[in-house]
């Protein structure tokens, strides 16, 4: 097996670099990626890689992913985004929740690509914190009767499918009486408004989902009757593998940004030399260099800890916080390295430096990392 991923992981790794890669300045000026990657995608397995050979996909490992993300990483986000939804915390919300009736009904279709999946949390009210999550969800009979929005839903204008997270208990607070609905997109009462206009992640799309009296039938809810009142239970467990793909991620996208600064650098003639020979260059490379080194470590250590079960709390929170800051520095350097043509559009360091803003703020802002970390670590001592 380990042959078999090295060579998935060497293919996708071309893939990238020889498919992807120049079609970035086509992504960032259509804002949308191109069929013929979408397809390719699908057929390299990439809809599922994450998901387990029983249900159709690659059931790769926390280690083996986060190696195939370092090369999903090298190119525009936009690229993973249009399936890493379904590996992650759409796709997850299933592994983690659902039924095995549901599993079996569901996941096939999410590993391969036939549907293309949004995982639908986030309101206006409520993003990293539930207490305000204001969507509710009504028992009638053989149905739910679902009411409310949704706010910057990834892939929602493409969405085939919704993981729904709604208020099912009446009065309840926090993160207790919410449930999760798996709502198909021609579902009567769901809409989804116009793609929203975003900072960067060109070909990412994202838009508000609403739901007017919105009807499902009673076994949409995933995990069944137990399922109820568990949704963001479910979503927390989700979150700790999101995290360190989305480290991973953030790893392949400072390599990237390392390897631009360093062909700039090499090339770039000031004053007669290469800019690359003043030291103050030197040490805007070597503190990239460092922090990319860092950061890789770190997700590499954190998925075998995840792997083996050791560590699937700290850890991811660790390296997400790390990783996320630290390829926002790292695209700070190759910018400042670039000078003047590192702020103008068209520069690979500068769509970068606008796409690696988000990492900080998705799946948890660094600000939310750092409490999961502390109050991991003082838990842990006083216990």
């Amino acid at each position: 097996m380990s042959n078999e991923i090295d060579e998935i992981i060497a293919s996708v790794r071309r893939f990238v670099r020889d498919e992807v890669v120049p079609a970035e300045s086509e992504i960032e000026a259509g804002d949308v990626i191109p069929d013929r990657l979408r397809v390719a995608a699908a057929d390299m397995g990439l809809f599922g890689f994450a998901i387990p050979e029983i249900y159709g996909g690659l059931g790769l490992s926390m280690s083996d992913e986060a190696r195939l993300v370092f090369e999903l990483g090298y190119t525009t986000p936009a690229f993973r985004s249009m399936f890493g939804t379904n590996n992650g915390i759409a796709g997850h919300v299933l592994l983690e929740g659902a039924t095995e009736e549901q599993k079996k009904a569901y996941l096939p279709k999410i590993a391969s690509g036939e549907w293309v999946a949004s995982f639908a949390l986030t309101e206006e009210g409520a993003g990293s914190d539930p207490a305000g999550l204001a969507t509710t969800a009504r028992r009638d009979g053989d149905e739910w009767v679902i009411n409310g929005a949704k706010r910057y839903i990834t892939n929602a204008p493409n969405a085939d499918v919704f993981m729904v997270f709604a208020r099912s208990e009446e009065g309840s607070t926090g993160g207790r009486g919410i449930s999760t609905f798996m709502v198909e997109r021609d579902t009567p009462g769901l809409s989804v408004a116009p793609k929203d206009a975003k900072m960067g992640q060109a070909g990412a799309w994202t838009a508000d989902v609403y739901f007017d009296n919105m009807r499902v039938p009673a076994d949409t809810l995933i995990g069944g009757e137990q399922g109820e009142g568990r949704g963001y239970v479910t979503a927390m467990r989700c979150l700790a593998h999101g995290r360190i793909h989305i480290a991973a991620l953030c790893v392949g996208l400072s390599q990237r940004l390392v390897d631009e600064s360093v062909s700039y650098a090499s090339a770039r003639v000031q004053g007669g030399k290469v800019i690359g020979e003043h030291q103050l260059i030197q040490g805007l490379l070597a503190d990239s260099v460092t922090d990319l080194y860092a950061a890789r470590a770190l997700v590499k250590e954190v998925a075998a800890a995840f792997d083996d079960g050791s560590d699937q709390r700290i850890g991811p929170s660790c390296a997400k916080y790390f990783a996320s800051e630290a390829v926002g520095r790292i695209a700070d350097r190759a910018v400042q390295i670039h000078g003047g043509s590192g702020y103008m559009r068209g520069v690979p360091v500068e769509r970068f430096y606008r796409d690696a803003r988000l990492f900080r703020i998705y799946e948890g802002t660094s600000q939310i990392q750092q409490l999961v970390i502390s109050r991991g670590v003082l838990k842990d001592a006083a216990s």
